[in-house]
C-alpha cells in the first residue's frame, strides 16, 4: 500500500517540504531501496528504523520496501528522515491506521531503542510548515521550544517512536509546546553573559571600542597573547544596540541550521560572538 508522509530539507537558512512516499509489498525477506538523491546517512536509516520499530513492540515487515523522497532532484542529507520513513513503513504495512499524516511535518533521528534524537534546522522547518499551511510539526522534544517561536502552528515534541504512533492513531496525546515569543524576547534581551563594565583599566582600548560601537565601525585588535584582546571582544556585544525581534529570529535560524542552539532554548537574544582559534588558516586570494 502506498503511503505519503511529509518531512523537510534545509538549504542555507530556508527549508523545502519533502514528500516521503512509502510502498510495502510482497512477503519474504526484508528488501528495501531508498531513492530520491539520499545520502549515506539517509540510506543507513533503515537499520536504525528496524530496531526502533522492534523496541516499540511493532514489526518491521519482511517485504519489498520502496521509499521515494520527492522531489527527487533535491539532495537529501542527514538522519532527520528516520522518523517520517518509520511512520510511513508502519502505515504502509497496515500496522497503524490514521488519516492525520497529511496534516503534519514529521522529522527526527531515531536511536536503536526507539528514542527520538534532536535535529538541526527545526526553526526554518517550522517556518516553512506554517507557510505551507500544515496543521503542525512533530519533532524531537529537545527541539520543541526552538520551533515553538513560530505561532499558528502546533509544535508537538516527542521522546520516542511509540509516542508518535499512538498520537497519530488517536490513542495518545502529545501536548503542544507554546512560547510567547515577544514576551520571552523582551524579558531576556537585556541579559548579558559578559559585561563591558567588568573591564578594569584598558582605557584607550575601551574608548576605541565605544566609538566603534556608536559609529558602527569595524574593529581589529592586535597585540601579544594575554593582552586582553579576546576578553574585550567578548564584552563588545554588550555595548552594541540590542537585537530587534526580527534580527533575533534571523540569528536564531542560523544557529538552528548550524546546530548551535543549546538544549530546550528558543531565541538567540544577544548579538553573537565567535572566537576562531589563533591557528585558523589565513584566507588566500587566488588571482
Amino acid at each position: 500500500m502506498l503511503v505519503k508522509t511529509f518531512g523537510s530539507a534545509v538549504y542555507g537558512v530556508d527549508a523545502a517540504t519533502i514528500t516521503i512516499e512509502v510502498n510495502v509489498a510482497g512477503e519474504g525477506k526484508l528488501n528495501y531501496v531508498v531513492v530520491g538523491l539520499p545520502d549515506s546517512a539517509v540510506r543507513e536509516g533503515i537499520s536504525r528504523i528496524e530496531l526502533a520499530i522492534k523496541h516499540a513492540k511493532l514489526r518491521m515487515p519482511r517485504a519489498r520496501i520502496v521509499l521515494n523522497l520527492s522531489p527527487a532532484d533535491i539532495r537529501k542529507e542527514g538522519t532527520a528522515y528516520d522518523l517520517p520513513m518509520a511512520i510511513g513503513i508502519l502505515a504502509s504495512s497496515n500496522q497503524m491506521k490514521t488519516d492525520a499524516l497529511k496534516d503534519y511535518i514529521i522529522m527526527g533521528e531515531l536511536s536503536l531503542d526507539g528514542g527520538i534524537l534532536p535535529i538541526k534546522g527545526a526553526l526554518p522547518i517550522a517556518i516553512q510548515a506554517r507557510k505551507e499551511k500544515f496543521k503542525g510539526i512533530i519533532l524531537p522534544k529537545q527541539n520543541a521550544r526552538e520551533a515553538a517561536i513560530v505561532n499558528n502552528l502546533d509544535v508537538l515534541g516527542a521522546e520516542n517512536l511509540k509516542e508518535v504512533v499512538d498520537f497519530l492513531e488517536g490513542k495518545g496525546e502529545l501536548k503542544p509546546t507554546v512560547v510567547d515569543t515577544r514576551a520571552e524576547f523582551e524579558n531576556n534581551v537585556v541579559q548579558t553573559e559578559y559585561d563591558f563594565a567588568d573591564v578594569k583599566g584598558q582605557e584607550n582600548i575601551k574608548r576605541a571600542l565605544e566609538i566603534a560601537a556608536a559609529g558602527g565601525h569595524n574593529v581589529i585588535l592586535i597585540g601579544p597573547p594575554g593582552a586582553g584582546k579576546t576578553m574585550l571582544a567578548k564584552r563588545f556585544p554588550s555595548i552594541l544596540p540590542s537585537l530587534g525581534l526580527n534580527e533575533a529570529l534571523e540569528t536564531t535560524k542560523i544557529y538552528s541550521v548550524a546546530g548551535k542552539l543549546s538544549k530546550n532554548s528558543s531565541l538567540v537574544y544577544q548579538r553573537p560572538f565567535r572566537s576562531p582559534h589563533h591557528t585558523s588558516s589565513d584566507f588566500v586570494v587566488l588571482k
